[in-house]
């Protein structure tokens, strides 16, 4: 391509990410979730589609203006996460007051937000009181005239050790009264890491281009940075672990537990990552690490703490209607053909031929696409609703370059912005086309060898 044409596709991208950052400070200044959930799902669609305009524009500049457009559009889409208080989600409140709790030397496991012990943490941006209650559809109430930011605020916290270490880490370098800003600070600088961590990867096993995929990507300003969703954290340190796993397989068992004690959810990657390893010892040189990991992460606070350290998870899962196909949309592809009763064990039928096709064919040099295919099909089957869960799915996405299953990501966020507005068919439908995507292109993906054994030219590792 003549120089010319390159920088006319250097400043073509730029303007594209400038737009897409003015979009997304618009879309997060609107509070439309309960008042105008129709509207505000089309500011995430014009989002969504300067984020692909631009995306494809960046496969026509030139390598070297590559690596620092994706950076600098990183940091701009990530800024766009300050504009306003958390839009969509209360969770960072209860991130906050487990910090806080933290910080008074209580265990966050031992009680409930609610539970009078810790009235003296309470202070009036997550309690308030009298007349700052009323009219507010986010405030839970807790007795006349007291109210509460933090959803939940009778059980105990779910959110596993390192994330509960991040939290104290956040309160303790925080100013006093900087309230929600903290959090999303912190997820500004979590998001933009993982472009670096991502760029350090592809520069060596990939196309550096693909780090778009997470750098512009509208779902990580929204929910790392705005609503600064601790799934940021874990998915900078699912990122790092994917990109040493391969070489170094102690070290990333570990990081794959830190991931894991981040947010459970991580554990999904091990399958897909230990994609064509065969040998039971190489394969413990990572599973035993990241066990161990988990387990140490764990100790402090069980030896700190009276009450279980899981907390609400049990009854988190059951709430959410993943032990059957409940009322909240859960398996809502698997419904339209099975029994509800069924949903279940075909997930993990159908996960398991996944994990077995990988360890027969799997790329043991590209474990990002191993857990690609396990993540994206576990999404597929179980239809999460809320959309800061597709985070680590578009961070593989980005590693593995197969942007069809952005599709999916996509589709959590109609659900869960829309869904309640639009009834309990949206997420059937969002799905539907998401997989249908994945479907039309998953012929390329094989053709060009992603996730289904060595890429030509590529001499496979000792496994």
């Amino acid at each position: 391509m003549s120089r010319p044409l390159a920088d006319r596709a250097t400043l073509t991208t730029a303007v594209l990410v400038s737009a897409l950052t003015g979009v997304l400070a618009a879309t997060l200044r609107k509070d439309g979730y309960f008042t105008d959930p129709i509207g505000l799902t089309w500011w995430y669609v014009a989002s969504w589609a300067l984020f692909a305009a631009a995306v494809l524009a960046l496969r026509k500049v030139a390598a070297r203006a590559v690596i620092p457009l994706v950076l600098a559009g990183s940091a701009a889409v990530a800024i766009t996460g300050l504009a306003a208080a958390p839009r969509t989600s209360t969770d960072s409140f209860r991130y906050a007051w487990d910090g806080r709790v933290q910080a008074s030397g209580t265990s966050p496991y031992d009680h409930a937000p609610a539970d009078p012990a810790l009235t003296a943490l309470r202070d009036a941006w997550l309690f308030p009181e009298g007349p700052a209650c009323a009219g507010h559809r986010d405030l839970v109430p807790l007795a006349p005239g007291v109210c509460t930011r933090i959803n939940r605020p009778r059980v105990h916290t779910i959110y596993p050790p390192a994330a509960e270490g991040y939290f104290l880490l956040v309160h303790v370098l925080s100013p006093a009264d900087v309230r929600h800003k903290a959090l999303q600070a912190g997820g500004a600088a979590l998001s933009v890491g993982v472009t670096g961590a991502l760029l350090l990867v592809l520069r060596r096993r990939g196309d550096p281009r693909h780090a778009a995929y997470w750098a512009w990507c509208p779902a990580v300003p929204v929910e790392a940075v705005n609503n600064a969703h601790v799934d940021v954290l874990a998915v900078l340190l699912s990122v790092a672990a994917l990109g040493v796993v391969s070489r170094r397989r102690v070290a990333g068992g570990v990081l794959f537990g830190l991931a894991i004690a981040a947010k459970l959810l991580p554990a999904v990657l091990l399958p897909g990552a230990l994609a064509g390893v065969r040998s039971p010892r190489r394969a413990a040189a990572v599973l035993l690490p990241a066990a161990a990991a988990v387990g140490l992460s764990y100790l402090p606070y069980v030896l700190g703490s009276r009450s279980s350290v899981f907390g609400y998870l049990g009854g988190y899962a059951e709430e959410e209607g993943y032990e059957d196909a409940g009322s909240r949309g859960r398996y809502a592809l698997l419904r339209i053909v099975l029994p509800d009763d069924w949903a279940l064990p075909a997930v993990a039928a159908v996960l398991l031929v996944v994990i077995v096709h990988l360890w027969r064919r799997g790329d043991p040099e590209r474990p990002w696409s191993g857990a690609l295919l396990v993540t994206g099909t576990a999404f597929l089957l179980m239809t999460p609703g809320y959309s800061w869960y597709a985070l680590l799915l578009i961070a593989l996405v980005a590693l593995d370059g197969r942007w069809e299953w952005l599709g999916v990501a996509l589709a959590g966020a109609v659900v869960y912005v829309a869904g309640h507005s639009l009834g309990p068919e949206t997420g059937t439908v969002a799905y539907a086309l998401a997989g249908g995507a994945v479907l039309l292109r998953f012929p390329a993906g094989i053709r060009r060898g992603a996730g289904t054994g060595p890429r030509p030219g590529v001499r496979p590792g000792r496994r």
